[in-house]
């Protein structure tokens, strides 16, 4: 059998799309159908209802650091069953003892967005990096396609089955329960730190011959040497980066907190509203995998931007979405599932490249922290507007604006260059 064929790391991907569905999709994209049911039975505002959105993403982030020294330290593996028991104690906080607005908030925003925190993203794209450097943007493409998959095929059968049982949330929260021991289950039988620890290298290589030139199969689009994350927080890429990923996540928070209720407040109908999300998902696996083939065939900040631009011409159209153009609903779900599909893939795959996968980590850890708690509020002011204005213009209006300043970031963001690959250069020279 060739190596090839026994590299592991495919097999991985698989478990890691796994756990993608399972720990963020099912207490995300499920969350987002359950949360209009609970609104019907706990009397809270909209604000409030975004807020819990709002709490999610920012403790999505604010563990990331804990969440590095827990890769480095316990392994990915270990740190994927502990975000899998928060998801598991969270939704079922939420199925059993949830009764008042507070304990929503702490249930669905605090404890699960902690879970899908150590659960998830930065566990998943850790494994990704280091099992992967020639077809690294595609693996972490794969990576991240799970959620997209939860929410297509999984979201309209959780709304039909609350329906059918009188609109009882806590069923739906029983569910997500289930999936986040699975994924435990997952995590332990499948999940390998490293491709060393198999005797195999990155994308399922050949063992290097002695004395040959080392092996650089990604173009130039990746490093070649061994970053340390403080001398990645002293180049200004990383912190361009980091403003793209703040204007790649705030259009798509308020999107997934407000967009069925923006149509509800339009006029469109509810069959339509729900079609609309199901075309976002679908958008979003397919801005995955077409951000991660980008990531491998082109400069990263220029994948990047044509990323952020699915947001701009989104949040042009969402301003003239009503229910005689359906057409326009359908664009603005299909362009934000393209968008949040697309930059979310290049936000941690452009960290890997410029910086390696030593470092990846920590600088994806702060990178989490400064993207999702930065952004954070966008549920919360969505709602905020339309609770002073009665509708969500200006929202729409103010991921424009957000939407271009990271834009011209990204645009400025090129591959920093090591200070071994300088002294090299000035010595060919």
């Amino acid at each position: 059998m060739s190596n090839e064929r026994s590299f592991y790391g495919w097999k991985l991907l698989g478990a890691l799309a796994s756990m993608d569905f399972l720990n963020l999709g099912m207490p995300f994209y499920i969350g987002a159908v359950i949360n209009p049911y609970m609104l019907q039975h706990i009397a809270m505002s909209r604000s409030t209802l975004g807020l819990g959105s709002t709490l999610l993403n920012l403790f999505v982030g604010i563990p990331s650091t804990l969440v590095a020294i827990s890769i480095v330290r316990l392994g990915i593996r270990s740190t994927y069953l502990i975000g899998s028991a928060f998801v598991c104690a969270g939704s079922l906080f939420l199925a059993f003892a949830t009764t008042k607005p507070w304990e929503f908030l702490l249930g669905f925003g605090v404890i699960n967005g902690i879970g899908v925190c150590f659960g998830d993203i930065i566990p998943g794209s850790t494994a990704a990096a280091r099992w992967f450097e020639r077809y690294r943007g595609r693996a972490v493409g794969l990576v991240l396609s799970g959620s997209g998959v939860c929410g297509f095929f999984m979201a309209p059968q959780i709304d039909k089955l609350l329906r059918a049982h009188n609109g009882n949330w806590r069923l739906g929260w029983e569910i997500v329960a289930a999936g986040a021991v699975l994924a435990g289950i997952v995590a332990l039988l499948f999940v390998k730190e490293r491709p060393e620890d198999l005797g195999q290298l990155p994308d399922g290589a050949a063992q290097p011959i002695a004395g040959a030139p080392p092996r650089h199969a990604s173009g130039g689009l990746v490093t070649q040497s061994e970053w340390t994350p403080g001398e990645a927080y002293r180049t200004s890429a990383f912190w361009l980066v980091v403003t793209a990923g703040l204007a790649a996540q705030f259009p798509f928070f308020v999107f997934v907190a407000h967009w069925l209720l923006h149509l509800q407040s339009v006029g469109v109908p509810s069959g339509e509203a729900a079609s609309s999300l199901g075309l976002f998902t679908v958008a979003c696996i397919a801005g995955r995998l077409i951000g991660g083939w980008l990531m491998d065939t082109m400069s990263a900040r220029w994948a990047f931007m044509f990323g952020l631009c699915c947001y701009l011409i989104g949040s042009i159209a969402a301003l003239h979405a009503g229910p005689g153009a359906l057409l326009i609903v359908n664009s603005v779900a299909v362009l934000y599932g393209l968008g949040i599909g697309w930059t979310f893939t290049c936000m941690t795959t452009c960290i890997a490249h410029y910086y390696g996968p030593t470092a990846f980590p920590k600088l994806a850890g702060t990178l989490l922290l400064l993207t999702s708690g930065g952004a954070s509020p966008a549920g919360w002011v969505g709602g905020r507007i339309f609770d002073i204005y009665g509708g969500y213009t200006h929202a729409w209006q103010l991921n424009i604006a957000i939407t271009v300043i990271g834009i011209v970031a990204i645009l400025f963001a090129a591959k920093p260059r090591h200070r071994s690959e300088a002294g090299a250069v000035a010595r060919a020279a």
